[in-house]
């Protein structure tokens, strides 16, 4: 039997920008070694795989080598499959059961938000070989369960960054974020993800880095709404807004392209 399997842009209001996911809704769990095999094939930085589960959906995330525990992006572009090809209604809130707890989305207008945890990042010694391996000067090194965080001076240092790759697969994270103030009109922080460790070198948009971005932001800036950018060659919008203990992370979604999955 086939599968459906849906592309989708997140964090982008148009067609090859933002970051690509791939999402399969099934009608039943399907054995991990098959899912790892489809997210292989796909060989985006994220497969979402779902199925019906107490009166939401169970979702995982997985890169082309591992499953991870928090994915912004792939979760963006699960709830938008739900709604546009007609799983859920377009005014019901989706719900996520996940490594990282119940994950909500809902539409809002041309946006879809989605409520997660905060992972705020406590300032840390960087370990050794990072900071050499970015290519940059550190302002502050801070790191949550997921990552490290790099701020550097300005955003032109965040735009220029080419990190030795084979050096950062070392750290021993799930990945780095790098970001600065914007200097751009219209937004408040820009930054950029790098996870080798993980199985990709850059991740275009990355939802879950902004639930650290959002309160170490908030720290400096004495705001809890911004707009932010990821400087990746794709580039993405991600709106972020903190709430308590949960950040409220604001997104766009287009659909690139429908299959149908034969193995």
């Amino acid at each position: 039997m086939s599968v459906h399997i849906v592309q989708v842009d997140a964090f982008t209001d148009r067609p090859f920008a933002g970051n690509p996911a791939a999402v399969c809704v099934l009608s039943e769990p399907r054995p991990d070694a098959w899912m790892r095999d489809v997210a292989r094939e796909m060989n985006l930085s994220e497969t979402a795989f779902l199925h019906p589960e107490d009166g939401g959906y169970r979702l995982r995330w997985l890169t082309p080598s591992v499953e991870v525990d928090l994915c912004g992006h792939a979760t963006v572009a699960s709830a938008h499959v739900l709604w546009e090809d007609g799983h859920l209604p377009a005014d019901k809130q989706a719900r996520f059961h996940t490594r990282s707890g119940l994950l909500l989305a809902e539409q809002r207008g041309k946006w879809i938000e989605l409520d997660f945890p905060a992972k705020a990042a406590a300032t840390v010694e960087a370990p050794a070989g990072m900071v050499a391996a970015l290519g940059l000067k550190a302002a502050n090194v801070a790191k949550n369960q997921f990552d490290y965080l790099v701020e550097v001076a300005s955003e032109e240092e965040v735009r220029a960054a080419a990190p030795d790759f084979t050096a950062l697969k070392k750290v021993g994270a799930r990945g780095i974020i790098v970001t600065a103030r914007a200097s751009t009109t219209g937004f408040d922080f820009v930054s950029r993800f790098f996870a080798p460790g993980s199985g990709i070198d850059e991740d275009p948009v990355t939802g879950s880095s902004h639930t650290a971005l959002g309160p170490y932001w908030a720290a400096r800036m004495g705001k809890t709404e911004f707009t932010a950018y990821q400087a990746s060659a794709r580039g993405g919008i991600v709106r972020v807004r903190l709430n308590g203990d949960r950040v409220i992370l604001g997104g766009q979604a287009v659909t690139v392209m429908r299959a149908e999955l034969l193995a």
